[in-house]
């Protein structure tokens, strides 16, 4: 760690310049991230799963000095030009580092370090990655943000925990609660990438006091054999935090049937203007619920655009906020005021006149302030004049047995203007299975199962099975890439 600020120094990086890092989950990803963190860095993850044009516009985008990548992803840049002064290979990297370890202790920090700051970039699930800097460098070392001193006692993190981290590190939500158990003298369990299974014996092979999840992986668990389920003692474990993706309610009541009350949610953005958190007890008093803010931000549910009231690169006009439980889009007042790096126009278009800002997910309020998410004003369904959310539609199939994944989305209607579609990944090797009589048969089933529990109007018209969708390991669903691909006739609906 201490030799990777010294490597940077001798590069010739300043506070406020960049490093990104291009890498799966191993044993150099953190000692690179504290490196770039204890020389006032802004430090740039790469997501695994960004591709060629993906990466290439990042790199660009980011304005980092150094690059360092790892051998699994090397192959993505061939012939790329890459605008890095500085290009390691992580085995370079950890070579170079050697040679500058003499005599430096791996853990004491040089003298003139200052705190470093994230330059994180959405997932991308609704377009192009967008880049954050929710903070400058040069902070003393040490220095905690005030959301972050939250959630450690929110999550009781301390030098007694012991965290499990199940989900990539390039991902803010594992990035700062590694880096806030750490700070904490307590300990992290990574995984390299994430196993229903190899969750629940790490847990008990480490005793586990933390960890943190997406939905989806509580879907895997709940898929295990009860047989398995059942072979782990999870005695140690008595605090799992989820996030990135709002939870079915069956979902979550058969996690607390197995676990207990546990689990602990929160909802916020990479963009940090606003967190809510809920406790289980809160939870179980409101089901469905991502909590209320516990920052300095004010929640406001606001009516939802229409055409006519969109003027593209302008702020949008505040109005008079829905009555409770009347969904909308989700604004924060007064939080931390974000900007999208090199792109104002995208900054006006989430914020009102006077600074509030939105994330573009639809949400209520109950009269306690209580929030609730229903989905993204970007997936949001007009069929026939009506709104449907697809996030209702996937809770849903969900919870059938045959369904491991799926994604919900509109595609054109020449009488109702959007239809709805589903796609759906199937358990194990079902779709290898059947026939493809059995498959038609199966999917007016799934029909069938969501006009049992919803009404008729918000139901899939059609269903199509895939080998696999295109989620991101945070929990979150490249929809824009199906419904694209619909849309564009590459994918016959």
């Amino acid at each position: 760690m201490c030799a990777g600020a010294v490597l940077l120094k001798h590069l010739g990086l300043k506070t406020g310049d960049g490093l990104v890092l291009l890498s799966e989950n191993n044993e150099s990803f953190l000692p690179i991230y504290w490196a770039a963190q204890i020389s006032g860095l802004y430090f740039t993850p790469v997501s695994t799963q960004f591709q060629r044009a993906e990466i290439e516009y990042l790199l660009n985008d980011c304005d980092a000095g150094v690059l360092v990548v790892s051998s699994v992803q090397w192959g993505k840049l061939a012939d790329m030009q890459i605008p890095q002064e500085h290009i390691f290979t992580i085995e370079q990297w950890q070579s170079e580092c050697q040679k500058l370890a003499i005599g430096i202790s791996s853990f004491s920090i040089p003298g003139d370090s200052v705190e470093g700051a994230e330059m994180l970039y959405s997932s991308g699930s609704t377009g192009k990655p967008k880049g954050i800097r929710n903070a400058k460098p040069g902070a003393k070392p040490g220095h905690i943000p005030e959301i972050m001193k939250l959630r450690l006692i929110l999550h009781e993190i301390d030098n007694t925990c012991t965290y499990l981290s199940t989900a990539p590190l390039y991902h803010s939500a594992p990035l700062r609660y590694n880096q806030m158990v750490l700070r904490s003298g307590g300990t992290s369990i990574i995984m390299a990438k994430f196993d229903a299974e190899t969750s629940l014996q790490l847990i008990e092979q480490y005793q586990a006091t933390h960890s943190q999840w997406v939905p989806t992986m509580f879907i895997r668990l709940l898929k295990l054999p009860e047989t398995t389920q059942k072979q782990y003692s999870l005695e140690s474990h008595r605090i799992a935090i989820h996030a990135a993706a709002p939870c079915p309610v069956e979902v979550k009541n058969r996690m607390f049937d197995w676990w207990g009350p546990i689990l602990y949610e929160y909802y916020g953005g990479t963009e940090g203007n606003g967190q809510t958190a809920i406790s289980p007890e809160e939870w179980l008093k409101h089901p469905g619920s991502v909590g209320r803010s516990i920052s300095s931000a004010i929640i406001h549910i606001q009516p939802l655009p229409t055409p006519e009231s969109k003027t593209t690169g302008d702020s949008v006009p505040e109005q008079v906020d829905l009555p409770h439980g009347e969904s909308g889009l989700v604004y924060f007042a007064g939080g931390t005021r974000f900007a999208y790096y090199k792109d104002a126009e995208k900054t006006r278009a989430c914020q009102t006149e006077s600074g509030w800002s939105t994330l573009g997910d639809i949400g209520y309020l109950d009269g306690e302030g209580y929030l609730y998410l229903t989905d993204r004003i970007s997936f949001m369904i007009i069929s026939g004049g009506v709104n449907i959310y697809p996030q209702e539609v996937e809770n849903v199939l969900l919870t059938h047995p045959s369904v491991l994944d799926c994604a919900v989305f509109g595609i054109p209607d020449p009488e109702f203007g959007e239809e709805v579609k589903a796609a759906i990944q199937l358990n194990d090797s079902l779709l290898d299975a059947l026939s493809i009589p059995e498959q038609e048969k199966l999917k007016q089933q799934l029909i069938r199962f969501c006009k049992n529990n919803l009404a008729h109007l918000k139901c899939p018209r059609s269903i199509d099975f895939h080998l696999m969708l295109p989620r991101h390991q945070t929990g979150k669903i490249y929809k824009h890439q199906l419904r694209d691909a619909y849309q564009t006739g590459s994918i016959q609906a």
